[in-house]
């Protein structure tokens, strides 16, 4: 028999806020994170806007030692790890070691890594390479260095699924704890991409929109919609057991009650033009759930503001929904801070929880004017105060991965 599963703790690094509380507060706000982009010269590139976190000091959630053996995707997991860990009050002192894992993903690893290290290479000759170049930028790293940092010595794994990984990654620590394999999970995604390889190649692919007003970059399900914008960050959550969560007297924020994973079998970048892939993980964490299409009151969607995945993802939704489609409502958190790859679902997670607890779906801000296939509720023009006791989040990634996960309100 599968055991239930709870929220229990929550953190973040994003591009509008270095915490829970002020990303959510910016959300509220309706504030937008996009800007020039300062981590590299531009001249030449057609991309010029991405969400970059600011003002983050990885020594203010490390030593400057462990810092300086991290690339700044590893730097933003352990930092969001450690708001999540200490808001769950979660002691290692009385815990099991062994029954805390981790399952932290990351979609690129450190491409800006690979870029310095590669031009050492080139210049200065093979020995000049740093030794401890490939622990830097491998992705597992992420997932590794949360371990460490805090002495978690269970299940420990690495999803990587492009798009959907931070989703996947807080799917599979469910499956984890609901099967017995752990009590605890510290869960979610992280990237750090923006750098001259991340934008030239994503801009080649003509995913980027390479608009020049902050404003208009990002506006998912939009008619005028040209492309995702980078963003960077990480979400992790701590997700428990729920006997285990109530035996020490934690927060119990909500309860996972469904995840659904496929894949298209279709294209390497496109989702699936009908939608059949991503509303069969709609359906199967709906299934697990044990609601109907009418009880989800809200869809946090992938909506990166591309043409195909906006447009097919509204077709998935009508496809798993039915009639219910057009009751449900939908937003893309993407508006607001671009897209995090790796780090996206666990960020989107987050919201899901934040909307549960407050009631608040937050408008899919920039967008004017809806596509005229994209033909749903995405809160265009203003928030929605409703009470929201099931929500559900889609993940599409390269690949043709998508996963959906679905949390409830709390029921003792």
């Amino acid at each position: 028999m599968s055991r239930r599963v709870v929220v229990t703790g929550m953190g973040a690094i994003t591009p509008i806020g270095l915490s829970v509380e002020e990303f959510w507060q910016s959300v509220k706000e309706g504030k937008i994170g996009f800007g020039e982009i300062t981590k590299f010269d531009t001249e030449g590139y057609k991309c010029h806007l991405a969400a970059e976190v600011k003002d983050f000091d990885a020594k203010q959630y490390m030593d400057a030692k462990a810092a300086r053996r991290m690339e700044l995707f590893c730097q933003y997991a352990v930092a969001a790890a450690k708001e999540a860990i200490t808001d769950a009050a979660l002691d290692m002192e009385k815990e099991d070691p062994y029954r805390v894992g981790v399952s932290v993903g990351n979609g690129i690893g450190s491409l800006g890594g690979i870029e310095r290290e590669h031009k050492r290479l080139l210049e200065k000759g093979p020995s000049k390479v740093n030794p401890l170049f490939v622990p830097l930028v491998i992705s597992n790293m992420a997932a590794g260095n949360v371990s460490i940092a805090f002495g978690l010595k269970g299940k420990s794994i690495n999803v990587v699924t492009a798009c959907a990984t931070g989703t996947n990654s807080i799917g599979e620590a469910f499956r984890s704890i609901q099967y017995g394999e752990a009590d605890v999970m510290v869960a979610g995604g992280t990237e750090g991409a923006i750098c001259p390889l991340g934008i030239a190649g994503f801009t080649s692919l003509t995913a980027l929109s390479s608009e020049s007003d902050p404003t208009k970059c990002s506006i998912p399900f939009d008619k005028n919609r040209s492309g995702f914008v980078m963003g960077e960050g990480a979400a992790i959550v701590v997700l428990e057991e729920l006997e285990h969560a109530k035996a020490r007297g934690a927060k119990i924020y909500a309860e996972v009650t469904g995840y659904g994973c496929t894949g298209d079998a279709y294209h390497i970048t496109s989702p699936a033009e009908d939608g059949s892939g991503a509303a069969k993980a709609m359906e199967l964490a709906m299934e697990e759930a044990q609601i109907t299409p009418a009880q989800v009151d809200y869809i946090n969607a992938h909506g990166t503001s591309t043409h195909h995945n906006d447009l097919f993802e509204t077709r998935a939704i009508k496809k798993a929904f039915g009639e219910a489609a057009k009751d449900v409502v939908i937003n893309s958190t993407k508006s607001m801070i671009g897209h995090l790859l790796g780090a996206a679902g666990g960020v989107e997670f987050i919201t899901c929880v934040k909307s549960m607890e407050d009631g608040f779906i937050h408008q899919t801000v920039g967008t004017k004017e809806a596509d005229e296939e994209c033909d749903l509720n995405y809160a265009i023009g203003s928030p929605v105060e409703k009470e929201i006791k099931a929500a559900m989040s889609n993940s599409l990634g390269f690949g043709g991965h998508n996963a959906t996960i679905l949390i409830q309100k709390y029921e003792a």
